[in-house]
């Protein structure tokens, strides 16, 4: 048992250590790149417009999203395309 669970912790450990060392950008399960473009240079709290990935135009706030600053359009993020 005790085996199993050092396994376990090398395998969390290792899936971390390759994690951190993704190129620079949002994760793919974060947000948008164009929500992430869109508040390069800017103050967390600005407000700020962009062209989604639809086509749409989505305005929106600056906040965190984990390390990454991103657009967080208001009232919250769209709904998954396959799921409207």
């Amino acid at each position: 048992m005790k085996l199993i669970k050092r396994w376990m912790l090398v395998a969390v450990l290792a899936g971390g250590a390759l994690g951190a060392s993704a190129q620079n950008g949002p994760p793919p399960d974060g947000p948008p790149a164009e929500a992430v473009a869109a508040c390069k240079g800017k103050a967390e709290g600005a407000k700020v417009q962009f062209t989604g990935r639809h086509g749409e135009t989505v305005s929106g706030t600056c906040r965190k999203a984990g390390v990454v600053l991103a657009a967080m359009p208001e009232g919250g993020p769209p709904p998954p395309p396959d799921h409207q």
